[in-house]
């Protein structure tokens, strides 16, 4: 099958709220979603591992995450991009 292409994979994008695993970022992607009866927006949030390769993100850094083939039990995201670098204190 020639010209297959990726573009149907999901993609979030978070920050990074745990790095102390070996090539692990821990990622939280917070969304609003309008509450069905008060018609009031809310705040929800999910939390997803993904694959750093190079132990590049650190705790609160903005980053993209894509998806993937399962890497590990937990795993199935990978890091495709770092948009904003946290702050260095």
């Amino acid at each position: 099958m020639e010209g297959t292409s990726r573009s149907n994979r999901k993609t979030r994008v978070g920050m990074v709220v745990s790095n102390k695993m070996e090539k692990t970022i821990v990622v939280v992607v917070e969304r609003r979603v309008l509450h069905p009866v008060y018609k009031k927006y809310v705040k929800s949030r999910s939390r997803y591992m993904a694959h750093d390769n190079s132990n590049s993100a650190r705790v609160g850094d903005h980053v993209l995450i894509v998806e993937t083939r399962p890497v590990s039990k937990n795993k199935c995201w990978r890091l495709k991009e770092i948009i904003r670098r946290a702050p260095v204190l």
